[in-house]
């Protein structure tokens, strides 16, 4: 759920933000690009990783370098460099996180009731960009973009630290 509360902020409210402090066009499309084309990329290992390392410190890692990011975002007002590098940072903890969190919910179930909880857990998952473009637009509207960012990237951090400190 809180991963795609990421996905509606970097799809919706991040061009708005960065075109709001002086982004071109061209720079807002080119961090659009990278975000995914990062991730995509980066879960190709990723998701073998998880196999070989376990599935819960690739989440808590990649939850945490996604709260990173959001972070460098704000802190760097939406300048082209900094928002370029968050959009790396983000797709590297996306790609952490996304093959590993669908992995471990197979991995908690017999195979019979496999289908059933991978759409459970996707229904879930994706009722996150509901709730992620509606949070970032209402606390957006009441404050600022930077504290929408903001409180996404505590969420995201917090979501990270319960997953470290529940046990498995």
């Amino acid at each position: 759920f809180t991963n795609n509360l990421n996905d509606a902020l970097a799809w919706g409210l991040a061009p708005l933000y960065l075109a709001a402090n002086g982004a071109s066009v061209g720079e807002i499309g080119i961090v659009a690009g990278i975000y995914p084309g990062v991730w995509g990329l980066a879960q190709l290992g990723t998701g073998w990783l998880s196999d070989h390392a376990g599935r819960k410190p690739l989440i808590v890692a990649g939850m945490l370098v996604q709260a990173a990011a959001l972070g460098m975002l704000v802190a760097g007002r939406g300048s082209f460099p900094s928002a370029l590098g968050a959009a790396v940072l983000l797709g590297l903890g996306t790609a952490l996180v996304y093959p590993t969190l669908i992995a471990a919910v197979s991995d908690s179930v017999s195979p019979l009731d496999r289908a059933k909880a991978v759409g459970l857990y996707r229904f879930w998952r994706d009722a996150g960009f509901v709730a992620g473009a509606l949070l970032a637009g209402l606390v957006a509207d009441a404050v600022s973009d930077g504290a929408a960012i903001g409180a996404v990237a505590g969420l995201t951090a917090a979501s990270g630290a319960w997953v470290a400190v529940t046990p498995w």
